[in-house]
């Protein structure tokens, strides 16, 4: 008997589309189960589904790149009044449960999950090739890893779904305890490490899957998240010994030339142009050169001035730091594609720089191609040194460093910045050390918020945005609301204290 399997999470999810490089088109909101899963074909075809959604808005390409503003990387700038209204009231701690923002991050896993479910559980019983069997899987049981773990960090608690559902089944889940889809997180992760093969086995046309090392990483992530440094310091060392290097330049990191580097461990993979609209999910075109161009300036195709860098954190930058011409714009520093910049160009006299795209490369503003970058090897060699620092090994952290890719993990960041070997500090400077790196290196690329949150159990966030003056930040805005739709819609979900 013919039957037809409808996919339900904790919200609906929309069908797959078009996508780039190695995605295909593959209608998932339904599946006719005698038709498929038959192919090699079907089992790629279906795989490339899952990653679609880390390209949409709701994730990669706005929401997440916006939790710098809620961090105080930035301020949301744009033509103000209404504009970005829902970032800017999580960035002031006044976020309530209809907040648009927190209704997008809360949906904008969910697809990406049901789909990297149906593979899980489809694909192992396929007649294809035993390689590209465990690849497939793999690479689902990684994303479906990535995607819960935004939603644990951001939520705390959320349902835990790990199988397709059908119109039969409850499709109004309670709240997983945080701790029971941790652990989840981390055997999908260490799945995906067996099962996936390293970068340089992929074919060209397949560069930007996931990896074993990009899963490695990913783990060490939720290690360091969950303070297991043990670990953080195998996975760290492995990954190590793996291809991966410091690019020489730091701006190789966010080049549409140097894609997919030597650097990178996973990035969000764009195409530009597509038929699809800019404003539409299966838009293949990146938001973030258009969104963050100065604001009536000529500099990029498109110029919204979203991300404008703060006082507080250009200050951050030390002297002879060669991050800070590369990441923002200021002025007297160097031109954009011949474009001097005027501090009237912004609110705060800055605007984000890494990520424009020039007009040859992206002449209208819905045709950028660029990445965006999830994991570098430069995360990775922070990580472990505060991974080392925290576990007593606080010379280790800060051995020296010989050359970019030689050398203690802390100083060959330090010294492809320009900055000089750290040495001789004690654990609670070197601590301090080790944040401040992490906040300059991969700034606006979506981590500071997270790092802010799992220091000292939020302690640090909170004290940090008292001392910037932002003192109504309480312990509730360390996680976001449960969305009041969702809420209404599933009774079952219970509200995060204090909204």
């Amino acid at each position: 008997m013919k039957k037809l399997l409808y996919i339900s999470l904790f919200i609906t999810g929309s069908g797959l589309v078009s996508c780039n490089k190695f995605l295909d088109k593959y209608p998932l909101d339904s599946v006719n189960t005698e038709n498929y899963w038959l192919t090699e074909s079907d089992a790629i075809s279906a795989i490339n589904g899952a990653y679609q959604p880390l390209q949409w808005p709701k994730l990669y390409n706005m929401r997440i790149w916006t939790t710098d503003i809620w961090a105080n990387n930035s301020i949301v700038g744009a033509g103000g009044g209404t504009d970005g209204i829902e970032t800017v009231d999580i960035a002031n701690f006044v976020t309530t449960t209809d907040n648009a923002a927190a209704l997008d991050i809360w949906r904008g896993p969910a697809p990406g999950i049901l789909r990297a479910n149906l593979v899980i559980e489809n694909v192992p019983g396929m007649n294809i090739n035993a390689e590209v069997k465990n690849r497939v899987v793999g690479e689902a049981k990684f994303l479906r890893g990535l995607y819960y773990f935004l939603l644990v960090q951001l939520f705390g608690d959320v349902p835990l779904i790990t199988v397709g559902q059908t119109p039969d089944d409850d499709l109004r889940p309670a709240r997983t305890s945080k701790d029971v889809v941790y652990n989840q997180i981390i055997t999908d992760l260490k799945d995906a490490v067996q099962l996936l093969p390293d970068r340089a086995q992929y074919a060209a046309k397949d560069i930007g899957r996931a990896s074993k090392g990009a899963a490695m990483g990913l783990l060490a992530k939720v290690y360091l998240t969950l303070k297991n440094y043990p670990e953080v310091i195998r996975l760290c060392e492995d990954i190590n010994t793996l291809q991966y290097q410091l690019n020489t330049d730091y701006s190789d990191n966010f080049n549409v030339r140097t894609e997919n580097s030597i650097e990178s461990l996973f990035e969000v993979q764009y195409i530009g142009k597509t038929s699809f609209g800019f404003w539409d999910n299966e838009n293949q075109s990146s938001w973030l050169s258009t969104f963050m161009g100065p604001r009536n300036s000529n500099f990029v195709a498109g110029s919204y001035g979203w991300n404008q860098p703060t006082e507080e954190f250009v200050s951050a930058y030390e002297t002879g730091d060669v991050r800070k011409a590369k990441t923002i714009l200021y002025a007297g520093g160097p031109t954009f594609d011949g474009n001097t910049y005027q501090a009237t160009y912004s609110t705060t006299g800055y605007n984000v720089r890494k990520f424009l795209v020039t007009k040859g490369d992206s002449p209208d503003y819905d045709t950028n191609p660029l990445n965006f970058p999830v994991l570098r090897f430069a995360d990775i060699l922070l990580m472990w040194a505060e991974a080392l620092n925290e576990s007593g090994r606080t010379n280790d952290a800060q051995a020296l460093a010989t050359g970019i890719n030689t050398g203690g993990p802390l100083n060959r960041v330090r010294l492809r910045a320009g900055l000089n070997n750290v040495q001789g500090l004690d654990q609670v400077a070197l601590r301090e050390k080790i944040r401040h790196e992490r906040r300059m290196e991969l700034a606006f690329e979506g981590h500071q918020w997270f790092d802010l949150i799992r220091y000292d159990n939020g302690a640090y966030a909170l004290n940090f945005f008292h001392n910037i003056g932002k003192t109504n930040a309480a312990a509730k805005h360390l996680l976001l609301p449960i969305p009041q739709r969702e809420r209404d819609a599933n009774p079952n979900l219970q509200q995060n204290n204090g909204y």
